[in-house]
């Protein structure tokens, strides 16, 4: 498996900050054009605009926070603050969603005229933008949740721009009102599609669940296959924010190999292998597992059904490293 690569923040808040820019014009074009123009496709899609402002500025503020430094406090630092700016996003998403719905289905009964032709112009311009926005931060979202979050917004609101043009040609080309907020429900579904998806890879995170690219049996099998591992447990892989996947296990050693070494040779397979940077590895010697408990090391039965040990007695060694 190849590994992922590592991070670069600083060109995801530049792309954030364009992609910002870019909405804040088409959200007052859209605005006044929806008000003036009657129409709801183009108030919802200006509404989803607005919630992208709102996106992209939540997820350069979690990239500050990410960035600063740990402290005793807060041993991985703010890491997850990306994240939690996703999963923010995608409530979000839903509200603006319902919203439109709500305001399609007070229309159904009565449409109200449009003008079409504005309508159709303003369309073209937030198409344009939201073409832009989503080249820019197509290029850094596979690598980031967070700008995956507001890559979604855009990505909708580009969907969102095609479904006005298309209500505007078809009420230009018939007078058949209706197309408006039909148009509107269909950009609702698609900000809905985008918001799950955006809440339940989030959620992931949270939730601290293996990594989708990561085999958790391969791991297994290939920490034992190392020379001088006997056997492992309390294997635990997870992700504490984009790009940064961690693992935390207990091996168990053969007798009179030397620990450091055998450490250095895991750290480096999962490294180059699994692409995970944080490894943190206790090692155990067989005479710990042996049936005199004199010698074993002192344990307790947590409520995830894994054995732990909390103390180390006299000679016992802890590994941990950092990649």
């Amino acid at each position: 498996m190849t590994e992922r690569p590592v991070r670069d923040r600083g060109t995801d808040a530049r792309a954030l900050a364009i992609a910002l820019a870019l909405a804040v014009s088409v959200v007052a074009i859209e605005v006044v054009g929806g008000i003036l123009t009657g129409s709801l496709a183009l108030v919802a899609d200006a509404g989803h605009m607005v919630s992208d402002v709102v996106a992209v500025s939540v997820a350069l503020v979690a990239i500050w926070l990410a960035s600063r430094p740990a402290s005793p406090q807060q041993t991985f630092g703010y890491q997850r603050a990306e994240v939690l700016a996703a999963a923010a996003n995608g409530g979000v998403l839903l509200l603006v969603a319902a919203f439109v719905f709500w305001q399609a289905a007070l229309r159904f009964g009565d449409p109200p005229d449009v003008e079409s032709g504005p309508m159709l112009a303003i369309g073209v311009v937030g198409l344009l933008a939201n073409v832009a926005s989503a080249a820019v931060l197509q290029r850094r979202e596979r690598e980031s949740l967070n700008v995956r979050g507001a890559f979604y917004h855009v990505l909708g609101d580009l969907l969102g721009s095609v479904g006005v043009i298309v209500a505007g040609v078809v009420m230009l080309a018939t007078g058949w009102y209706l197309a408006d907020p039909l148009a509107s429900v269909a950009i609702g579904l698609l900000i809905v599609y985008g918001a799950v998806r955006l809440l339940r890879e989030s959620l992931t995170v949270l939730l601290e669940v293996v990594p989708g690219h990561i085999d958790t049996k391969e791991v297994e099998g290939a920490i034992k296959s190392t020379p001088g591992v006997l056997d492992l447990h309390d294997l635990h892989i997870w992700t504490v924010t984009s790009g940064m996947v961690a693992l935390s296990c207990h091996c168990q050693l053969e007798d009179g190999r030397e620990s450091d070494r055998v450490l250095a040779e895991l750290c480096d397979m999962l490294h180059d292998r699994f692409g995970i940077h944080h490894v943190t590895i206790q090692p155990e010697v067989t005479r710990l597992h042996g049936s005199d408990e004199s010698h074993a090391l002192p344990r307790c039965t947590s409520e995830m059904g894994h054995r732990h040990r909390p103390a180390e007695p006299a000679g016992s060694v802890t590994g941990a490293t950092d990649r």
